[in-house]
């Protein structure tokens, strides 16, 4: 590979560690501004259910769509439309604030979030290799995981400056800011030297038939359950949390507890790291049932234990959520010989799962209470447990001794030995 091509292959993993990050951020926001919107317009918890529901709803809608524009069209004209989607919801939110507003600009901004997870897979496999797709994937992941724990961060930062207190709806430069850097990401995706993605078998979608040939697959609809259960479990949780600790224990929904929201997210990464390691150790449905288990117990510390108890024990649960989507998504795949692609369609599919559970938490909150209402994640989580004992992959994920790992993790510490 020549001077150039390798500028050009690490000028487009740069980018796209850029996207991932600007994903990772815009998303995580919503979580934090639900108590200061609820306040800002005066809402019930049903009503601002609706704020999480709109932006998953959307990926629930596009995600087939989107693999099937990669496919017709290509990952330049994917992101262009991408952006151009993201761009048009801050900027209704940013023109005109308002509770309408917000539920439509999240809509139009998931719809552009959706798009750009379903091409950035294909575009790092392409850009950096087969062989090193592992690599950059978890780099992403990890990218990722960085920008959840900034978002929170950054939104506390900026709602604690002298010059935010008594103004309303402070929020909102937020928005500003992402149409300013949504404009600037399409003139860069116009400019940039992005190749053609040649999809592999098992990334096309296939044809309805093969659609419902998988749907009729009494395992692939319980899994398609899985994911709606994880990712509802997830956003309940990060979309809740602030307002449950504000409200209960009385944090600043601008300060500790946007904290926690924060540390939640960062905890999943680190959670990630260890569940790694896990799955080298052990079968992944020993895992997936081990992390289940201790994130029922840290939902219960949250929901029921004293004040300080409960602000660390939401943020541990992020922890303990961290292994439970690639497992749950690897043993899907893992399950059913053919027709890969279409399959990740469909639990791709699965992550409207965040724009029901919320929903239904804030629509109960207004009748039983939050407490009450965010129980519900004991119901997702055991029904993500279940998945350890009924899930009968065809293929398990490859297991080695602890001896064996420790003694490659020293030899890819120090590549001179592993040359010599």
């Amino acid at each position: 590979m020549n001077s150039s091509a390798t500028a050009h292959r690490r000028l487009i993993i740069a980018f796209i560690m850029l996207v991932w990050f600007v994903i990772s951020f815009v998303t995580n926001l919503i979580g934090p501004l639900m108590p200061i919107i609820i306040h800002d317009f005066d809402l019930s918890l049903g009503l601002a259910g609706f704020l999480p529901f709109s932006f998953f709803l959307a990926y629930g809608l596009i995600s087939i769509p989107a693999g099937t524009l990669v496919e017709a069209k290509g990952p330049r004209v994917t992101m262009l439309a991408a952006f151009a989607l993201n761009l048009a919801g801050s900027l209704v939110i940013a023109l005109v604030p308002g509770y309408a507003t917000a539920v439509c600009g999240l809509f139009v901004i998931g719809l552009g979030m959706a798009m750009l997870q379903v091409v950035i897979n294909p575009l790092t496999r392409t850009v950096g290799g087969e062989a090193h797709f592992a690599f950059f994937s978890v780099m992403g992941q990890l990218v990722f995981g960085f920008a959840s724990f900034v978002s929170p961060l950054v939104f506390e930062w900026m709602m604690a400056r002298p010059d935010a207190a008594g103004q309303a709806l402070v929020w909102v430069a937020f928005y500003w800011a992402f149409t300013l850097l949504f404009f600037a990401l399409i003139g860069l995706t116009a400019r940039l030297p992005i190749p053609r993605v040649e999809l592999k078998d098992d990334e096309k979608g296939g044809g309805l038939a093969t659609y419902l040939e998988l749907l009729r697959r009494r395992d692939v609809r319980l899994f398609f359950v899985g994911i709606v259960a994880y990712v509802g479990t997830e956003q309940t949780l990060a979309d809740w949390m602030s307002e449950f600790l504000s409200h209960y224990h009385h944090f600043s929904p601008t300060a500790e507890a946007a904290d926690a929201v924060g540390r939640f997210w960062g905890l999943m990464s680190v959670g990630c790291v260890l569940g790694l390691l896990l799955l080298k150790l052990l079968d992944a449905r020993i895992v997936l049932a081990g992390f289940s288990l201790l994130a029922i117990g840290c939902v219960a510390l949250a929901l029921f234990g004293p004040a300080a108890v409960s602000l660390q024990a939401f943020a541990f649960a992020g922890f303990f959520l961290s292994v439970m989507f690639s497992v749950v998504f690897s043993l899907g795949l893992n399950s059913v010989p053919q027709h890969h692609g279409a399959l990740s369609g469909i639990l791709c599919t699965g992550i409207l799962g965040g724009a029901v559970v919320p929903l239904l938490v804030g629509v109960l909150g207004d009748r039983i209470g939050l407490r009450g209402a965010m129980s519900v994640v004991f119901a997702t989580l055991a029904f993500i447990l279940s998945v350890a004992f009924w899930a009968r992959p065809l293929v398990r994920n490859q297991t080695t001794t602890p001896q064996a790992l420790l003694k490659a993790l020293l030899a890819s510490l120090n590549p001179a030995r592993q040359r010599g």
